[in-house]
């Protein structure tokens, strides 16, 4: 879920950007009062995400403009799927027509990329989980692309929980000390998690009370050794080279969760058009 708010001013800037002092285009071949109706299109099977805020697009820049949705976010379609249709004042839709296929196609994008994830693990009863690694001032709508991938979301942000790393832990001096500073300076119910890519590390996180324990990169044999040493007291996430050919075999180790910003940084854009009527 993103906030409505927000969005719209982002809105703003996105539009700003792409129009600059005026569309040069629509405004000499189009007259002021010439109107038209377009729709949007999936051109591929697609997972859709984005396509209210395509619709708020459009909204934003001319307000007469008449936009409906016709498919809801999470929703896979086939090609040739109406997504969008909008009317009105076809300067403005030309416009404004740029700006919102590429949200709803990058979008569209990483919910379809995660659902390919999520296939593969289908059954295992692990639970796909997205990274902070996504663009800069768009990781409000890219972590709402995950969940209409059928993912769940890591942290929003770095207030969002404490994650001990590599770093954290050599400034501390060990793990016991880290996880007992970050309990005693953290909110009662905020989760502690614990970055390992050593076994004895492993040891060390459980034995420090670590709420979840993550495995850095680890091999299948470690994974699964991690799993029976921790025998469900700290929840397990795995994370690195997670790829699909990988990631059904380390869903299998019997860790609880699996992290990958593949889905966000490495999803391609998704084909979708404007498309005037036959």
């Amino acid at each position: 879920m993103y906030d409505s708010w927000s969005i719209e001013r982002t809105i703003d800037l996105w539009l700003a950007e792409d129009i600059g002092h005026g569309d040069l285009t629509a405004q000499s071949m189009l007259d002021p009062d010439q109107t038209a109706e377009f729709y949007m299109n999936a051109r591929e099977e697609l997972v859709v995400a984005g396509i209210d805020v395509a619709a708020s697009i459009f909204g934003r820049y001319d307000r007469t403009l008449d936009v409906k949705t016709h498919v809801r976010d999470g929703t896979r379609v086939a090609a040739g799927t109406r997504l969008l249709s909008v009317s009105g004042c076809a300067r403005s839709v030309l416009t404004a027509e740029r700006t919102a296929l590429n949200i709803v196609q990058r979008l569209s994008g990483i919910a379809t990329e995660t659902a390919r994830y999520v296939a593969k693990i289908e059954g295992t009863g692990v639970k796909l989980l997205d990274s902070r690694k996504t663009t800069p001032g768009m990781r409000m709508l890219e972590k709402h692309a995950v969940t209409c991938g059928g993912a769940l979301n890591h942290r929003l942000g770095l207030d969002s929980g404490v994650m001990i790393k590599d770093n954290h832990i050599a400034v501390c001096g060990s793990i016991k000390a880290a996880v007992a500073r970050a309990r005693a300076m953290t909110p009662v119910l905020t989760k502690i998690e614990v970055e390992c890519d050593r076994l004895d590390q492993v040891g060390d996180a459980l034995e420090a009370g670590a709420d979840v324990i993550m495995l850095d990169n680890m091999s299948i044999a470690d994974m699964t050794e991690a799993v029976r040493m921790t025998a469900g007291r700290a929840k397990l996430e795995a994370s690195g080279g997670i790829r699909l050919d990988t990631i059904r075999a380390i869903a299998e180790t019997g860790v609880d969760y699996i992290s990958t910003s593949r889905i966000t940084q490495a999803a391609p854009a998704v084909d979708i058009g404007l498309d005037s009527p036959d």
